[in-house]
């Protein structure tokens, strides 16, 4: 059954973005990459992986270490909140 993203999921996937981009600055830095639009996305990118993920563990744990989507994915999704046609 497909659980809604808790309040802790946008919790800790925020904290956890602004604090990867961060260290993924601090590092570029550290590395002489000079500034620029892909670097930028570089962090951007990573950084929303990150945060991701971290949401999606959070997710697991509160459901019991179960899949928060059903077994059909998006599919079945869509069909549960009637929005697909069977």
């Amino acid at each position: 059954m497909f659980t809604m993203p808790s309040m802790w999921n946008l919790i800790i996937s925020t904290i956890v973005f602004f604090i990867a981009a961060w260290y993924i600055h601090r590092y570029l830095d550290e590395q002489g990459i000079p500034k620029g639009p892909t670097r930028g996305m570089l962090v951007l990118v990573v950084a929303s992986l990150l945060s991701w993920g971290a949401g999606y563990v959070v997710d697991i744990t509160q459901a019991g270490g179960k899949q928060p989507l059903p077994p059909g994915g998006v599919t079945q999704l869509l069909k549960e909140a009637g929005q697909a046609n069977p």
